[in-house]
């Protein structure tokens, strides 16, 4: 067997693959126009019972809140970030590796801490409640569950995903297998999603109109980023059909 006759016999294996990870990215996409829509449309909670009151009112609206796109589009980056790490390893490996671990560790640690799910159970006690001690007792629950949110699943997996996103996009302008605007923005995604964590957090209230800025561009950088690889994506799979 020839080196192209191996080459196409390789990539043949992982035409599923690109498949997926192309549509899973355009999905994504969708996903995260809509999480520009929510955070637009519902109403912003700042405490426990603020958001008692808006799971008890729409349940799903209160998930929303709680970055449910947000999880449903990491589960759609799964097949697109192993698709990538196929096409471009051969690149750089190494970078691959730790970059695709680090997403992975990112989502896992979403996944661990968010409290979307434990917020409406509450919420549905504290409406069932008919003492004031136990409704004292679940709205210290409530804010504790925020606190777990807002503190751990958005900072520490934001930053994590982030970081990945500038490793993997740096690798993907490196290989020419992607396009030169592609990697860009999936590296200003990054860099813009780092500092608005930055600003937000460390800066705290005098930075935190700059931070939202960042945040907001940061995933127009993103959807650039993820429309144009699952475009790519899928063109890797057409060409593989017609060789």
């Amino acid at each position: 067997m020839n080196m192209k006759a191996e080459n196409r016999t390789a990539n043949i294996k992982w035409q599923g693959l690109y498949g997926l990870g192309g549509y899973s990215a355009i999905m994504i996409s969708v996903l995260l126009l809509g999480e520009i829509v929510v955070y637009a449309v519902l109403p912003r909670t700042s405490n426990a019972i603020e958001n008692f009151e808006l799971f008890r009112n729409n349940w799903f609206a209160g998930l929303l809140t709680f970055d449910l796109l947000g999880i449903i589009a990491y589960l759609l980056f799964i097949p697109t970030i192993l698709a990538i790490y196929v096409t471009v390893r051969q690149d750089s490996e190494s970078i691959m590796a730790v970059a695709t671990v680090l997403f992975f560790i990112g989502i896992s640690e979403f996944f661990a801490t968010n409290t979307g799910l434990s917020m409406l159970s509450l919420s549905g006690r504290y409406t069932a409640a008919t003492t004031e001690t136990e409704k004292v007792a679940l709205l210290a629950a409530g804010e504790a569950m925020l606190t777990i949110f807002n503190e751990n699943a958005f900072l520490l997996s934001y930053v994590l995903v982030s970081v990945a996103w500038v490793m993997i996009s740096v690798v993907m302008l490196r290989s020419k297998k992607f396009g030169r605007i592609n990697s860009i923005a999936g590296i200003l995604a990054g860099l813009s999603g780092i500092l608005a964590v930055f600003l937000e957090h460390l800066l705290q209230a005098n930075a935190v109109f700059i931070a939202i800025t960042f945040y907001f561009a940061a995933i127009v950088f993103l959807i650039v980023w993820i429309i144009l690889t699952g475009q790519r994506l899928l063109q890797l799979r057409k060409n593989i059909t017609i060789q």
